[in-house]
């Protein structure tokens, strides 16, 4: 027989009680980008999303795994940023004395005979933007630009990016190049808590090579306090986009908009959503690790119930008018027969409220019970066949 019963939660004090559920409407926020997703950088929820799984055209945005590549070679020692690299030869698209600018596309004005160090590569692609650097950081990781995109393609797996495909280091116009707002915000995610090290690098604000400075694309970093990265992406196909992140007392949001139909309009849009879930959302100790949740009805135990608990603290990123609104309902199949194991998963604990998606934990019994043994058994076997359950 499945049970569930609803409950609110009080103050977020810990106490759970019976109550009816009566939630308030939460306010429908909208976007002009054509993909968007805002994340919570410590719980991992998500704000605000649109369209966040399509597959689209990430343009530049696609130079985060470029360098997510090189963070991690920097990281296990395989590579380091004062490493020296010699550029043999560009190709003809990264000659830009010879090649227009619509043609080469944004470049950090690499050269063959250059002699240039892993930390100038990265910058010239996390600054600069620069198609030339993708391609020569490849080189000298790999050794082969095709040898690389696979290892883009075979890390974007193990990060769990299931709506990307590489065909390039740059993220140039590829059918088969794309990837998706929810893939480019749990990429940005990684690089700000995986590498600290390194991260700083998208907040610098202009990079001089080859004689030309040029200030960060993002020009996210001047508008807004706090923004600290990190990549813009611009193609026909694409429209707009940038992958921002920023922080502010001490929470950080991850935000992707994609499909502006300019670089004002993906700035002004991206300032306007992060600030949106800095000041309508907030982080909530919900429940905390061992807790008694409720207690289960259980069959033929020494104990008439077992307690149930969260064997880990939630914490959620929530509205902050939806979490007066929040409610808990415990579900499982019951009773639950004995004997029962401390520790043994017996039902599932769902919070919800408007405007948010579902969440579920598992709860699991607080203490063993022990089967009932001889005539008491068979006494509240008959007793349970005679009064039934009280759950629903």
């Amino acid at each position: 027989m499945k049970f569930n019963k609803s409950f609110r939660l009080l103050a977020f004090t810990g106490l759970v009680t019976v109550a009816s559920f009566s939630g308030a409407i939460a306010q429908t926020l909208s976007s002009p980008a054509k993909q968007a997703i805002l994340i919570e950088a410590s719980t991992g929820d998500v704000l605000f999303e649109k369209n966040a799984d399509e597959q689209m055209t990430p343009s530049s945005m696609s130079k985060l795994m470029t360098v997510y590549i090189a963070f991690q070679q920097l990281k296990n020692g395989s590579i380091s940023l004062d490493d020296e690299y010699y550029v043999e030869n560009t190709p003809t698209w990264q000659n830009w004395r010879n090649t227009s600018t619509q043609d080469r596309g944004s470049t950090m004005y690499v050269n063959a005979g250059d002699t240039v160090t892993i930390a100038d590569l990265l910058r010239g692609i996390i600054v600069q933007s620069g198609n030339d650097a993708c391609a020569q950081l490849a080189l000298a990781i790999a050794g082969d630009v095709n040898v690389f995109v696979n290892m883009m393609n075979d890390e974007a797996a193990n990060l769990g990016l299931t709506s990307s495909n590489f065909m390039n280091t740059n993220g140039w116009p590829d059918p088969e190049h794309y990837m998706s707002a929810r893939d480019i915000a749990t990429l940005s995610l990684a690089l700000a808590t995986e590498f600290p090290e390194y991260y700083s690098i998208f907040a610098e604000r202009e990079f001089s090579y080859a004689g030309v400075n040029q200030p960060n694309r993002n020009r996210l970093l001047y508008r807004m306090e706090g923004a600290d990265g990190l990549k813009t992406g611009h193609t026909e196909a694409g429209g707009y986009g940038l992958a921002s992140s920023a922080v502010s007392a001490d929470r950080r949001l991850v935000l992707v908009v994609n499909g502006m139909s300019s670089d004002n309009a993906r700035i002004s849009e991206s300032t306007r959503l992060l600030n949106y879930g800095f000041r309508n959302f907030g982080i909530y100790d919900m429940l905390e690790a061992g807790q008694v949740i409720d207690n289960a009805d259980v069959w033929l135990g020494e104990e008439a119930t077992v307690p149930l608990i969260v064997e880990e603290g939630v914490t959620l990123s929530m509205n902050r008018q939806a979490r007066r609104n929040m409610t808990a309902k415990v579900v499982y199949d019951g009773p639950v027969p004995a004997p029962i194991q401390k520790g043994q998963p017996i039902a599932t604990l769902e919070l919800s409220s408007e405007g948010m998606e579902t969440k579920s934990y598992p709860l699991v019994a607080g203490n063993d019970v022990d089967t009932l043994g001889g005539m008491s058994r068979i006494k509240a076997a008959f007793g349970y066949m005679l009064m039934g359950s009280s759950g629903e």
